[in-house]
């Protein structure tokens, strides 16, 4: 084998073609490799534009071994190792050629077209300069042809629709020409391979084989060990006896590899990431060499540093109580995202640089910039790496707080202003912001403001967070809000807009109790509550519009005093409002097929349908605009493309994208995306139903009677067939689990594991009031063997062999439903995909085991 750097444009360059073999598996990366890829890219633009050397970035390596080779034809590579690396590199280019040509700038469009994508004069599959395997084929060959399906739904769809909105909001972010020209060739140019090429004649899949067998390897923090104590041949054993092995005993392998990369990072080495941290304290150390004093020396300070990392990740170990208290909420917020910036400040108390108060009231700063941003759902992007900036940026003359407060005030840091929380606590989805310990932590913030007499000890309480308003209402919910419904809205539209705002939530034990019931139900439960905000609560005559309106003016007034905001605590004029973004970044989310309405991108921003509708009919060169349709699935009248643009009616294109239209113009419902299925596209835990979080022992057969009860008072004529094809799942080794809320859903669950590593699946939730059947593509998707997407689609293709069952392609990630009412006459047609769903797990639990 032979080993070689290259640059991407120089791998690909030429007559050839990169085949990925059967035996390897489709394309799986996701959001979060994307998301890391196009960060790297942006440093080294970023870089170049400020007239930096930029080192190319290294990506890995490709292992390639020669294919047949035919006479006047292409030279064809086998992809051994690397084909994720290699795919999702040929994905950006099809973007980048597709934005480009939405630039107008088509030569450049064709030069990426054919240096990259293709061989100009081959015909046929010999065409395309990379195969994927079978299963993933087309969808990449609709990318890079750019028909209408080039945006579908699986891995390689998301891929490229991800590089899509970025590229747009990459160019909407800023104003010098030279940015995407700078994309392109840091793509081609700075994006460094070793190309490791095999002999002909070689076992190729026993190279497979060999690269992928996974072993523990050495981490960052061992190789940085194990040359330190290289360079102390003297005084290494008590070194290490006295500094290195305390040190390494009290943190733990995982925090003591944090500890190493926080230490550059508080140095002022905050680009480094933390896969070079062995490289970069290697540069720094080697200078050092011979002087075993000064090396021992560096060592005492990192065991020093340690220390005060401990008390980051363990509060408890702070003395100061100011201190300490504003560590623990951080810690109970979660992430590591403020440790840099909490060691150094932990460093400079130490070294009586400041006092362990003020230091406080600066994690209190980095606490309401976390918060903020997540109640106002401002994106993410860059929040490590500002917190990285910090130790280096903060002002040394002024008070550690204020200093960190006039850091966090920058503008290009996007810390939201009190209009903007206010705004946020009104409109904004709250329930889809964060994780959900981020979610109850704000809410019990909120709780303690009430600062009550006898407070309640939330770390025994088992608490979680409740619509008061339900999200599955009972009729009687709706005959409320349609009293406060205005013109042209429907009741459920305005459910939709308030049942997930703060206003709406709060905390209790009491989740299962609560249920869908009528206020006047909630109201006698929330009345013995121990918190404050649930007995204001109950003391309302009724719950609608104005009423959570009302809480949600007094939490926001709460929510300034606890949470300091911004130098300044205004919004900038000029400033985008973020909902736009978000807006953007939904259209861009959308797979080919499938459609949405004014409201439910309103329901998604916080924001009302009238606005959404105006943004768009001023923006309808945002990508995915003509998704967007009326609450009847027809495209709005006020619709029109920018002046003169050469695109075809909306509804033509969204055929052409597989969406249905009936004789009357309206739109296929089941192709519909709902403001939640928006979010969980866009990455927001959009809580559902979960199997994995079952009833505790001794309440499942109370629940199992209560699911039976509600199903035959509910959908008579479907409940035989349904508990029929339930007693079947159970002959084939499964059994049924219950959700906790609401209406006690059913949950078919098959653990497909050994009694060392339990793998849990379960195909539907079951909803016996509402009557609906959630298929969970959303959950199978991480659980093998249906994280392949070809295995969900056949699933999702025997499913819809089922009359009355259609379940569309676009909702591959989602959790598409249909209606229990199959059951009736079709429950052994279900018996028969359980069937299937059960022996395919048990392959795979073979193949494994």
């Amino acid at each position: 084998m032979r080993a070689q750097e290259i640059t991407f444009l120089k791998l690909v360059q030429g007559d050839k073609q990169f085949q990925v073999p059967l035996y390897q598996r489709t394309y799986s990366w996701g959001a979060e490799q994307l998301r890391r890829l196009w960060e790297d890219l942006g440093e080294l633009v970023d870089q170049h534009l400020a007239g930096e050397s930029a080192a190319p970035h290294f990506l890995g390596s490709v292992v390639l071994a020669p294919g047949q080779i035919q006479a006047g034809g292409v030279q064809r590579w086998l992809v051994v190792d690397g084909q994720q690396r290699l795919t999702t590199l040929m994905l950006a280019f099809t973007a980048l050629r597709d934005h480009l040509n939405d630039q107008g700038e088509t030569r450049a469009a064709d030069r990426v077209h054919r240096q990259v994508l293709v061989n100009e004069f081959h015909e046929g599959l010999d065409h395309y300069r990379l195969l994927p395997t079978q299963a993933d084929r087309d969808a990449y060959t609709a990318c890079v042809a750019s028909s209408p399906q080039a945006s579908g739904s699986g891995n390689i769809g998301a891929a490229y629709r991800f590089f899509r909105g970025a590229l747009a909001e990459g160019q909407e972010a800023t104003d010098d020409a030279r940015w995407i020209g700078t994309v392109e060739n840091a793509l081609k140019d700075l994006l460094s391979i070793v190309e490791i090429t095999a002999e002909s004649g070689d076992n190729v899949y026993r190279i497979f084989e060999s690269i992928n067998n996974t072993g523990v390897g050495l981490s960052q923090s061992d190789l940085l060990r194990n040359y330190v104590f290289m360079l102390l041949p003297k005084r290494g054993e008590r070194v290490y006896q006295e500094l290195w092995l305390p040190m390494q005993q009290s943190l733990g392998p995982k925090n003591l590899e944090l500890l190493v990369w926080l230490d550059l990072v508080v140095r002022g080495h905050h680009k480094t990431k933390q896969s070079e941290i062995y490289r970069e304290q290697q540069k720094r150390l080697q200078p050092l060499a011979g002087d075993e004093d000064a090396l021992r020396r560096e060592i005492a300070e990192l065991a020093s540093r340690g220390a005060r990392f401990r008390r980051i990740v363990d509060p408890s170990l702070e003395p100061s109580a100011p201190l300490r208290a504003a560590l623990e909420r951080l810690t109970a917020w979660g992430g590591s995202t403020h440790y840099p910036l909490a060691l150094h400040l932990l460093d400079l108390v130490d070294a009586g640089v400041t006092t362990p108060e003020d230091a406080a009231a600066a994690l209190r700063y980095v606490e309401s910039y976390l918060v903020r941003r997540l109640i106002c759902q401002t994106p993410t992007t860059g929040v490590n790496r500002i917190f990285m900036d910090a130790p280096k940026e903060l002002e040394t003359d002024r008070p550690a707080a204020e200093a960190v407060r006039r850091f966090l005030s920058a503008r290009r840091r996007r810390w939201p202003s009190d209009e903007e929380l206010r705004s946020a606590i009104l409109g904004k989805p709250f329930y889809w912001s964060g994780r959900p310990p981020q979610r109850g932590f704000i809410l019990r913030r909120l709780e303690e403001s009430y600062r009550p007499s006898e407070p309640v000890d939330f770390d025994k309480a088992s608490l979680s967070v409740e619509h008061v308003l339900p999200q599955r209402p009972a009729p009687a919910w709706f005959d409320l809000l349609a009293e406060e419904t205005e013109a042209g809205q429907s009741p459920q539209e305005l459910h939709d807009l308030l049942v997930h705002t703060l206003g709406n939530l709060t905390l209790t034990g009491d989740n299962a109790k609560l249920s869908n019931h009528p206020f006047q139900r909630k109201q006698q439960i929330l009345e013995g509550s121990a918190l404050r905000m649930n007995l204001e609560i109950a003391a309302s005559e009724r719950w609608g519009k104005a009423e959570i309106t009302a809480r949600a003016e007094r939490l926001s007034d709460r929510a300034v005093e606890l949470w300091p905001g911004p130098i300044g605590g205004v919004r900038p004029t000029g400033d985008e409002w973020s909902g736009w973004s978000e807006l953007r970044a939904a259209l861009v989310a959308m797979p080919s097929g499938s459609w949405t309405t004014y409201g439910d991108v309103a329901e998604l921003i916080g924001s009302h349908p009238v606005p959404v509708g105006t943004y768009l009919g001023t923006h309808a060169s945002a990508m995915g605009a003509h998704r967007v349709l009326t609450a009847e699935g027809k495209v709005s009248a006020s619709f029109h493309w920018p002046e003169g643009s050469d695109r075809r009616p909306p509804q033509e294109l969204l055929q052409e994208e597989g969406v249905r239209f009936d004789p009357s113009g309206r739109a296929h419902r089941a192709q519909r995306l709902t403001a939640a299925e928006l979010a969980t596209l866009l990455g927001k835990d959009v809580a559902g139903a979960s199997a994995a979080d079952p009833l505790p022992e001794g309440q499942n057969a109370e629940a199992a009677e209560r699911f039976r009860s509600r199903l035959r008072e509910h959908w008579p004529e479907a409940a035989d067939g349904l508990l029929e094809t339930l007693d079947f799942w159970r002959t084939q080794g499964g059994h049924l689990d219950y959700g906790r809320h609401d209406e006690t859903s059913c949950f078919p669950t098959l653990d497909a594991g050994t009694s060392l590593r339990p793998h849990l699946l379960w195909p539907f939730a079951i909803y016996p009031v509402t009557g609906t059947v959630e298929v969970v593509f959303q959950y199978l998707k991480d659980r093998a063997p249906f994280d392949d997407s070809e295995q969900r689609r056949e699933l999702l293709r025997r499913l819809n062999r089922i009359e009355g069952v259609d379940l569309p392609e676009a909702k591959l990630e989602l959790r598409p439903s249909f209606p229990v009412q199959v059951f009736a006459e079709h429950g052994h047609e279900v018996s028969e995909v359980l069937d299937w769903f059960v022996h395919t797990a048990a392959l795979d639990l073979a193949r494994r085991v």
